[in-house]
């Protein structure tokens, strides 16, 4: 039976990849959302992808409330299968340069960005202990590890996860559970190639592999980290950047 393997922000740009990329790699996975989407934007997602090969239900919840992750993982596990792999993927930006940022900005995106972690961890947590076995693989990003201006919110829940990452994984590496994490540079998704052509251009040339990477390269990690063989790495993160910054 395919191990089941749930990816928060699943229908954006990159969690479509990494839906994908688990599929491939023998997975059965499973996207939740926002559960504030409209219902034809979830159709014509859905429909998308059967026409690409690929079934993937959909499963609307907030990330940011504890008791809807319960909810959502509880009916995932009812109707799919027990969740051996789970992706945070779901975060969200709220820029603003520190002096004119707002307490719900900084809310939100903390709530979103860094909350999440331990509201859809917590519920899949004791089950994948209880298995021996799990993979849990965090999305961080390069601003989390070189900051970012306007961005203070945003980074401090991205640096964040790398201490969540190395505590967790101490706990749950003799039973079988990795917690891992990855830092996307600029990757090509449509919110990215939607700025301004000119400041997407200074954007690049300030890469060195001079390009934006793809959502699959995001996606291919996520795999190579859920993978059965992947048990001797945990804590740790991998930076996939195109050498914009190396730690």
């Amino acid at each position: 039976m395919s191990k089941v393997a749930v990816v928060t922000g699943g229908i954006g740009g990159l969690g479509t990849a990494m839906c994908k990329a688990l599929i491939e790699q023998g997975r059965r996975a499973v996207a939740v959302d926002y559960n504030g989407l409209k219902p034809e934007v979830v159709d014509k997602w859905k429909a998308d992808r059967k026409a690409e090969g690929f079934d993937i239900p959909v499963y609307l919840a907030d990330v940011t409330s504890f008791e809807s992750c319960a909810e959502v993982c509880k009916k995932i596990e009812a109707e799919v299968g027990p969740i051996e792999i789970l992706v945070n993927n779901a975060g969200i930006t709220r820029d603003a340069m520190f002096h004119k940022m707002t307490p719900e900005q900084w809310d939100a995106v903390l709530k979103t960005n860094l909350y999440s972690l331990f509201n859809m961890t917590k519920q899949v947590y004791e089950g994948m202990i209880g298995r021996g076995w799990g993979r849990i693989v965090n999305i961080a990003s390069v601003n989390g590890l070189k900051g970012q201006a306007g961005q203070s919110n945003y980074s401090a829940t991205k640096s964040a996860v790398y201490g969540f990452n190395k505590a967790l994984a101490q706990e749950c590496v003799k039973k079988g559970v990795t917690v891992n994490s990855i830092s996307p540079g600029y990757i090509g998704t449509e919110m990215v190639r939607a700025i301004r052509e000119d400041v997407l251009q200074k954007v690049i040339a300030g890469i060195p592999a001079a390009r934006l990477g793809e959502p699959s390269e995001i996606a291919r990690t996520v795999a190579f980290l859920a993978a059965d063989d992947a048990g001797y790495i945990t804590g740790e993160d991998i930076t996939v950047n195109g050498g914009l910054y190396y730690h």
